[in-house]
């Protein structure tokens, strides 16, 4: 699997929000040294990544043919799931504003030669790198099967993400699926209840929004859904929501 990367003739800007409050997480290159194992990411999900990797796959679908879009990259081995259930001569487009977070990625990806502007032409390979805003998508409407946003709301100011939802709705065509994973507020029984409050308070300052409010409140005005389910785990902390478009 060959994977390319979309080099804008300048970075994107960075939204103020990801250099003030997730510096630390995902700017920084340190952020990526010390992130990028799969044991920890594991292990800031309490242990659920994997379940949740795989619950989001699979409500992407069975066999993932046409164009499929990941907005934003993720710490582990998600895409590399993703593109391994790719069917012949399918897509899978990763958007994210950073540079750094994209490089990263390139790098995980197996399959050898990373495709940049400027150099020889080859044959287009099955995922494709792209620098952009997720507020603000440079895809046309309804031009994707697919779309997954994988613990990206809770990271994001409330307007940021609305704008993230809207345009996850204009991309993907009538018909196709969204699949949303997050956190989601437990179980008032739930162990992890107030240490989870106290690490979002002092870390995820926006992810509070998502233990007060049901994602769906954030939809634009008139969106059309022909379907939602959602689903919880790990005693509510986690949900998933599928839609149909």
């Amino acid at each position: 699997m060959n994977a390319e990367l979309q080099c804008l003739p300048v970075d994107a800007a960075v939204p103020q929000y990801l250099t003030q409050t997730y510096w630390w997480a995902y700017v920084h290159p340190r952020a990526v040294s010390l992130f990028e194992r799969q044991w920890l990411v594991n292990l800031i999900l309490w242990g659920n990544f994997n379940r949740l990797r795989d619950a989001a796959i699979g409500a992407l679908g069975s066999n993932l043919g046409g164009r499929t879009l990941q907005v934003a990259c993720v710490y582990g081995d998600l895409t590399r799931c993703i593109a391994a259930r790719l069917t012949h001569g399918a897509q899978l487009h990763v958007v994210d504003v950073l540079r750094i977070q994209l490089d990263n990625l390139a790098r995980k990806l197996p399959g050898g030669l990373l495709r940049r502007h400027g150099r020889h032409e080859f044959r287009q390979p099955p995922v494709e790198l792209i620098q952009g805003d997720s507020a603000a998508l440079e895809f046309a409407s309804s031009s994707y099967d697919r779309a997954l946003l994988f613990f990206l709301l809770h990271e994001q100011p409330e307007g940021v993400r609305r704008e993230t939802l809207a345009e996850a709705l204009r991309v993907v065509k009538p018909g196709g699926q969204i699949v949303i994973v997050d956190y989601h507020r437990p179980h008032p029984l739930n162990p992890l209840y107030w240490p989870m409050a106290g690490i979002f308070r002092t870390l995820e300052p926006y992810a509070m929004d998502l233990w007060r409010n049901e994602v769906a409140s954030w939809f634009p005005s008139g969106a059309r859904l022909a379907e939602l389910r959602k689903r919880t785990f790990f005693g509510g902390l986690y949900q998933l929501i599928s839609i149909t478009v």
